[in-house]
């Protein structure tokens, strides 16, 4: 699983979670993954949305810009149980090898 797929995993497993801005979900990835690009970040957030894994919209203004939020759809969640089945296989094969 590479850098860019185990990214993917990170937004959707977030997404699951309930409809989130891409601020906070950029901010949590960086948390987690210091030398992630922004850019890169928000490009993987569109080509969700092109793929319709997930879909935008503006949320309310509160004194502030307008924030764009995202939302997981059915074929994200399924997008997401492949990518997670697909990671869990990776961390036993490298567990096997005594990398874990």
């Amino acid at each position: 699983m590479l850098k860019k797929d185990l990214i993917e995993l990170c937004l959707l497993h977030l997404l699951a979670q309930g409809d989130q801005y891409g601020y906070d979900l950029l901010r949590r990835l960086h948390d987690a993954f210091p030398g992630t690009q922004e850019s890169a970040v928000y490009a993987l957030l569109r080509g969700l949305c092109r793929e319709g894994c997930s879909e935008q919209y503006m949320g309310q203004v509160s004194g502030g810009p307008a924030r764009k939020y995202y939302h997981i759809t059915d074929g994200g969640l399924a997008r997401y149980g492949g990518l997670l089945k697909q990671w869990r296989a990776l961390a036993e094969a490298l567990a096997e090898l005594g990398i874990a």
